[in-house]
């Protein structure tokens, strides 16, 4: 059984409508686009050429203008656009009656095997098939604005919608260039728009809680989940309004939802956002979107679990209900709004106990409903299924190699290796054979192919409390000189490692500890870590590096003053003078170290070699020397096959395969 799709009719020509025209269009398809004036008709005819220019221009449509604009004709007759139409998509005003009043008047003047769409983002499509006699062939068919350039359609089942129907209707979205994900039940919102209704929620009660404000919200959705918007700023540039009207349609068909009155204010305020020139931020003047300012360290105070727990939460609920796929629902948060990663993904890396306490806290605090963890979620964490640090969660995970050396422990989760320092009985105080373990193990991960980024932490309370001083009895001044020199050696090969290495600071950072921390290239600190250099205590000073690192990281005055008093400083004043690059709850320490180190091991290894070299280098010469090396490396690396996949990737908008050649 087949349908051969000739003619397809779009109703309303306005955002959402003339750029489906144009999809069909461009896809090959002749097209009647209907609307109440020939001024609005007109009007989206020139925009549907503007756009098509644009395309052609940029060589992302091989036929001319004219040939694709001569596909669509217009007309204000709505019975003469669908008399011999085999597919329609309505994208009229979101108003329940009224498009049960226009699909009514579609079902009685088309043909009988015509498919019936709708482009409803969040209305019931068994209320709007109703209206018809045919309710097998209505469908839910959910584009993205602006539909040219966003890359996902919702494919809605309603009540009696056939497997016909959504196999032509996927095909034909297929067809325009589209990737789809399929809706199994008509749940209000379907995927897109409950997911978002959950973190909207979850902000607003956030920020009306006193947990965080509206900029610390909208940092730690941008910086720690990397978001493409802060919530409250994507609700200031999509329109207040929208998401107002659409949180009430999705209550009304029994979505649970508590508490939060700034969007309801803002709506009463008329104060809509980017158009009204003011919402949750003020904008120059009504329609002039600027970006609002949100400093990176407004971010670290707010654990990002808070933002979207819910939604994992009502994902999880989504899955169970067999109303999509988890890798439906996480393609959605994707590609319909623009996440990174699925949010199965975020829960797998996050953790599912660690979401399910989330959850549970607020419970307990609010007796909000929709917050109880939904039992999928507690099966998978009574069967230990916790995501990527237990191996297995809404994914499966490469399987954990352990080796466990006298001092140290050395797990492989490919592409990541980790170093954790195993003496948490003298706080993992480095002494000769923990230096020797670990000097051996970096030659050994060096080699291997498969390890592109390696994090180092401590276990127990400390990352590490500097050199064991129970081994510096009857140390004579020239044996100390030669220990010295061993812990140089070993962090001096750190420091100029040919992959990245991340040090996860987990508590007490002192001495060889934080010199070795800083010979890292990166450092994450959990909120309780302590950093210092306490050797003058001793009557010592720092014998690994640390006078030199110390002053050349965070500049001579605040270097003396450390090495001089000898003081331990918190994780975030750390954080104040550039010791450390972020500073994260310690519960978050391990994910978050793991989120930054794959997002680096993402990347080309010659070109992260490269630029390692060319800053260290570089800053221990002067600037001629330092861009010569640069320049030098920069011509080098495009011998490469990276050099040849980075750019391939780039013109296919797809993610580059790097692999190190």
């Amino acid at each position: 059984m087949s349908l051969e799709i000739k003619k397809i009719a779009v109703i309303g020509a306005g955002t959402m409508g003339h750029g489906i025209a144009e999809l069909a269009a461009i896809a090959g398809y002749k097209v009647s686009i209907v609307d109440i004036s020939d001024e609005i008709l007109q009007n989206a005819l020139n925009k549907i050429q503007w756009s098509l220019g644009k395309l052609y221009e940029k060589g992302q449509v091989k036929e001319s203008v004219e040939i694709i604009i001569s596909r669509i004709s217009k007309t204000i007759n709505l019975i003469e656009a669908v008399r011999d139409a085999d597919f329609v998509i309505e994208a009229i005003i979101e108003k329940l009656e009224e498009k049960r009043r226009v699909f009514q008047i579609i079902d009685e003047n088309s043909p009988p095997h015509t498919i019936l769409a709708t482009n409803t983002s969040s209305l019931p499509i068994t209320e709007i098939a109703s209206a018809t006699r045919r309710p097998d062939k209505v469908i839910g068919m959910h584009f993205f604005n602006p539909p040219v350039l966003m890359p996902l359609v919702e494919i809605i089942r309603g009540k009696d919608t056939s497997d016909f129907t959504v196999q032509i209707t996927n095909e034909l979205a297929k067809k325009f260039g589209k990737q789809t994900v399929i809706v199994n039940k008509d749940i209000p919102g379907f995927i897109v728009n409950r997911i978002l209704a959950r973190v909207f929620n979850s902000a607003c009660n956030i920020v009306t809680e006193g947990k965080a404000d509206i900029i610390e919200v909208d940092s730690t959705a941008r910086y720690k989940l990397g978001f493409p918007m802060g919530i409250f700023e994507l609700a200031d540039y999509s329109g207040i309004d929208i998401f107002y009207y659409v949180l009430q349609v999705l209550v009304e068909r029994g979505f649970k939802v508590h508490g939060c009155n700034l969007f309801l204010e803002k709506f009463k305020a008329g104060e809509y956002g980017v158009k009204t020139g003011k919402g949750f931020y003020t904008y120059p003047s009504p329609g002039k979107f600027v970006k609002p300012e949100l400093p990176k360290e407004k971010s670290e105070k707010l654990n990002p679990l808070y933002i979207i727990a819910l939604a994992i939460n009502e994902a999880a609920w989504m899955v169970r209900e067999g109303i999509a796929s988890k890798e439906d629902i996480d393609k959605a948060c994707r590609l319909g709004l623009g996440y990174p990663k699925g949010v199965f993904e975020y829960a797998d890396e996050f953790g599912i106990d660690n979401v399910v306490k989330i959850l549970e806290e607020i419970k307990k605090e609010k007796g909000w409903e929709e917050y109880s963890p939904d039992p999928l979620l507690i099966q998978m964490v009574n069967e230990g299924r916790l995501g990527i640090k237990s191996g297995k969660g809404f994914y499966e995970y490469g399987k954990f190699e352990e080796r466990k050396l006298s001092t140290i422990i050395l797990r492989i989760e490919e592409p990541l290796a980790w170093i954790f320092l195993n003496r948490p009985e003298r706080l993992n105080a480095l002494n000769l054979e923990m230096v020797k373990e670990l000097s051996q193990v970096l030659d050994e991960l060096e080699l291997n192919e498969r390890i592109r980024v390696l994090i180092i932490t401590g276990m127990g309370r400390a990352f590490c409390a500097g050199a064991d001083v129970t081994g510096f009895q009857g140390l004579t001044p020239f044996l100390a000189a030669i220990l010295s020199r061993r812990f140089q050696e070993l962090f001096n090969k750190i420091d100029f490692y040919t992959k990245p290495i991340i040090a996860a600071l987990n508590g007490y950072t002192l001495g060889g500890g934080l010199e070795m921390a800083m010979a890292c290239d990166f450092r994450i600190a959990s909120e309780q870590a302590e950093l210092g250099q306490p050797e003058i205590n001793l009557g010592l000073i720092p014998g690994a590096g640390g006078t030199q690192r110390l002053s050349r990281l965070i500049g001579e005055g605040k270097a003396k003053e450390l090495i001089y008093t000898g003081e331990r400083i918190p994780a975030k004043e750390a954080l104040n003078f550039g010791l450390v690059n972020k500073v994260v709850s310690h519960d978050e320490l391990l994910n978050e170290a793991r989120r930054f180190a794959l997002k680096i091991a993402e990347k080309s290894p010659l070109s992260l070699l490269a630029a390692k070299y060319s800053i260290k280098f570089g800053l221990e010469s002067n600037i001629w020397s330092g861009m010569a090396l640069e320049s030098s490396l920069f011509g080098l690396l495009f011998s490469t096959e990276d050099f040849i996949e980075g750019v391939s990737a780039f013109l296919e908008k797809r993610k580059p395969k790097f692999k190190g050649k």
